[in-house]
């Protein structure tokens, strides 16, 4: 493939695999612009409306950690294909259900080909790129990845205002069928390293992935459970999800030692610099996805604007974060990866910290300067951090090291949300105050400010770790 397209098929390549990874990432926020339709079409609970989020996420998250599996019996190109052909079916069966439980089937099958697809770029930027170039490759995907969620829900909600509900699920059929084209022509058959991919190679290790499952599901219901539910099935589930991730973490120690292909080798967790990267990640998804929650909960319902208001601040601070990353991809091989992540953090506890300080009628302009200064944080964190993570890692070890570590930043993801919203409605019980009342209070002000002054210690935690982070040595780029 490098002989026939020339010097420019890296960028050909990652071109081609960003497509697909925009589409994933697309159907993860834009079904949300139709749940009130959905809801009130099926004649949905809240609680079940959401489970159309909730069964993507829990999808995602467990079938991250097939994709090493997946890519060496199959090859880069099988693989991806077939993510792009369940992602399209799932996006058809949710456009024309007629009942619910087909639309919670299109979005599980939508949420298994998401977690899939999305550890590739990391694998190929790894592999496809010298280490001079690796940095304005993460900058250059990074920029078209974030435009996929800022962009999604505004033209979400024109189709919804146009055509309905349905139109929402067949969204990302174009851009599934021109990443097929895309990868017939760029994406290599191969299986990482340049081996041949053969359908009779290792078995995947199911019983990793039924126990991983196992205590994920256990995890983020048992989180639910104590958003409201019965305290005795969370404290069930959450003690379900420890039992389950110590019998994981026994099976896999047990695989390794004898001679199976172990759905994670823990071996990765021996290079310092990959375990606090992982860390920070993990940590890193709590904080984002959380504070995705809180914010426009916060303006809302503490502040009290109106939702078109909420668009117009968060919408600046997106455009902005894509430009950043652009120019943080470039500033990769010039910084150190712990100055990156750990800087990028630093800002990010400064927006949430600031939050605390903004008076109930202050002007938007300061709102959209606080979210600006977190997503320029933002922006620093993710080309840098994936890269300085995995750079010690030998070859052999990226398709595993990239699964892993896109695992734990959506495991901590999809744990933050419920953790955002427990906190909040600890601290709203504690100050005597509640959501369901309308206007706003200093009580209920109090409960977001100390929910966010949480967020901001989170992020300072993962500084701590991120200052751990030790960059492998990296050959100088060629002369020009």
């Amino acid at each position: 493939m490098r002989a026939r397209h020339g010097a420019r098929y890296r960028w050909l390549l990652l071109m081609s695999v960003m497509v697909g990874t925009m589409a994933s990432i697309m159907s993860s926020t834009v079904v949300n612009v139709a749940i009130p339709d959905m809801s009130h079409h099926f004649t949905l609970s809240q609680e079940r409306a959401q489970w159309v989020s909730s069964g993507f996420m829990v999808a995602m998250t467990v079938s991250m950690l097939t994709t090493p599996w997946l890519l060496s019996r199959y090859g880069y190109r099988a693989t991806y294909v077939g993510t792009m052909l369940l992602l399209m079916a799932g996006g058809i069966a949710g456009g024309v259900a007629t009942g619910f439980p087909l639309v919670l089937a299109g979005r599980v099958a939508e949420g298994l080909a998401a977690g899939v697809v999305q550890p590739i770029p990391a694998i190929i930027m790894l592999r496809a790129f010298e280490p001079h170039e690796q940095g304005r490759a993460s900058g250059l995907f990074g920029m078209g990845v974030v435009l996929a969620p800022a962009l999604g829900p505004s033209i979400g909600g024109l189709l919804v205002d146009l055509w309905g509900w349905r139109s929402i699920f067949f969204m990302v059929v174009p851009f599934c069928l021109l990443s097929i084209w895309l990868a017939y022509r760029y994406v290599p058959t191969t299986a990482p390293g340049g081996a041949l991919a053969h359908g009779n190679g290792p078995r995947l290790d199911w019983r990793g992935l039924l126990l991983g499952s196992a205590g994920t599901l256990c995890l983020l219901n048992g989180l639910v459970e104590l958003r409201g539910g019965d305290p005795l099935l969370a404290a069930s589930l959450l003690a379900g999800a420890l039992l389950a991730l110590g019998a994981t973490l026994a099976w896999l120690r047990h695989a390794a030692r004898t001679g199976r292909e172990p759905l994670l080798n823990l071996a990765l967790f021996a290079h310092r610099t990959y375990a606090m990267g992982a860390l920070v990640a993990f940590i890193y998804g709590i904080a984002l996805f959380g504070s995705t929650y809180l914010l426009p909960v916060y303006m809302q319902m503490g502040l009290g604007l109106p939702a078109s208001h909420v668009g117009t601040i968060l919408l600046p601070s997106g455009i902005v974060l894509a430009v950043t990353i652009g120019i943080a991809g470039r500033l990769v091989n010039r910084l150190s990866t712990r100055t990156m992540v750990a800087g990028g953090l630093a800002l990010l506890t400064a927006s949430f910290a600031l939050i605390v300080a903004v008076p109930p009628r202050s002007p938007l302009l300061a709102l959209v300067a606080i979210a600006t200064l977190g997503r320029i944080g933002l922006g620093f964190i993710l080309p840098s951090l994936n890269l300085g993570a995995m750079r010690p890692l030998a070859k052999a070890q990226i398709p595993q090291g990239a699964s892993a570590i896109n695992f734990l930043r959506m495991l901590g993801g999809a744990a933050g949300v419920s953790l955002c919203a427990i906190v909040l409605e600890w601290r709203l019980a504690a100050h005597g105050s509640v959501l369901t009342l309308g206007g706003t209070s200093p009580e209920r002000l109090a409960a977001f400010n100390e929910s966010f002054l949480l967020l901001a210690a989170v992020c300072a935690l993962a500084m701590a770790a991120a200052w751990q982070l030790r960059d492998a040595p990296r050959p100088a780029a060629p002369a020009q």
